[in-house]
């Protein structure tokens, strides 16, 4: 495997970030509706992730490959590049976000079986499941935490 780096992002960093939220999440969920522009996409993560996240970054091939976002407790944000899946940037991306947290919440689709399997593998218990009509997607999803290894 390239070797893979882990850092923080800074605000330089947001375009990138933003452009690789949306390939992993047309690429990997078709499923899901398409609700933003591009523009849009960047607006939520200059207003919403980036001021209020940790949100550490994976590089590989002087790219960036992956991403993990955490706000009070919550690992709002896991995205790797399709092309590095099953290379171990999630594991990675998770450690780094479990860091300095007793506790993490998050919320994936009940149809991305994928991050259901790599979340439970990873300590990750379900809390609840939904039918959706809380998220603007209006899909089920699932309600994870992890209490501490």
């Amino acid at each position: 495997m390239a070797e893979v780096g882990l850092r923080r992002a800074t605000f330089a960093d947001m375009e990138a970030v933003a452009r690789l939220n949306r390939h992993v999440r047309k690429t990997c969920f078709p499923y899901l509706p398409d609700l933003h522009t591009p523009e849009e996409d960047l607006a939520f993560f200059r207003n919403e992730v980036f001021p209020a996240s940790e949100i550490w970054l994976a590089e590989g091939g002087g790219s960036l490959i992956g991403f993990a976002a955490v706000s009070e407790g919550w690992l709002d944000h896991l995205y790797v590049d399709p092309a590095w899946h099953g290379r171990g940037v999630g594991s990675m991306l998770l450690r780094a976000a479990k860091e300095g947290n007793a506790c993490l919440d998050l919320w994936t689709f009940q149809r991305n079986v994928q991050a259901r399997r790599f979340y439970e593998h990873r300590g990750f218990r379900l809390v609840e499941m939904t039918d959706g009509s809380e998220n603007e997607e209006q899909t089920p999803d699932a309600h994870y935490r992890w209490l501490g290894d």
